[in-house]
C-alpha cells in the first residue's frame, strides 16, 4: 500500500539558513509541533523538541537558526544541532539529537512522507 504525502509547503517558503516553517504531526494521536528548513541546498525537517527536554526551538515563530546561520539552536539551552542530520552537536541536548521526519522536495513544493498502515514511509 502507498502512503500519503502531506504538503507542507511552498519551496520558495525556504531560504538556505534563514526562517525555518513550522507545522504539526500526529504522534499517537495528539498533535506535535515540526519544522522543516532549508540548509545547504536541502530540505530537512523534524519534530520541534529540543533533545534535553521536551522544549520547542525556535526563539520567534520559524527561526531556528544561530546567529552564524550554521546551526540549529535551542533558545532556552543553547544546545546545538547539525541542520543536515538533527544530530546534538553540544550544549544540553547531551548527545541527543533531533528527531528526523521524512520530507520530499518536488515541483516547487515540500511534502510531508506520512506513515503507511504497516508502519514504513510513502516513497515517491
Amino acid at each position: 500500500m502507498v502512503g500519503a504525502e502531506r504538503l507542507i509547503c511552498a519551496s520558495d517558503d525556504l531560504v538556505d539558513g534563514e526562517k525555518g516553517h513550522r507545522f504539526t504531526v500526529d504522534r499517537a494521536g495528539r498533535p506535535v509541533s515540526a519544522f522543516v528548513i532549508r540548509y545547504a541546498g536541502q530540505v530537512r525537517a523534524y519534530l520541534n523538541r529540543c533533545g534535553h527536554v521536551p522544549a520547542e526551538l525556535d526563539w520567534q515563530p520559524g527561526e531556528f537558526f544561530d546567529h552564524s546561520k550554521l546551526y540549529l539552536i535551542c533558545s532556552i539551552h543553547g544546545a546545538l544541532y547539525a541542520p543536515e542530520s538533527g544530530r546534538c552537536l553540544g550544549g544540553r541536548c547531551n548527545g541527543v539529537g533531533l528527531t528526523p521526519l521524512p520530507v520530499i522536495e518536488r515541483q516547487a513544493y515540500v511534502y510531508l512522507l506520512q506513515d503507511n498502515p504497516d508502519g514504513s514511509h510513502a516513497t515517491s
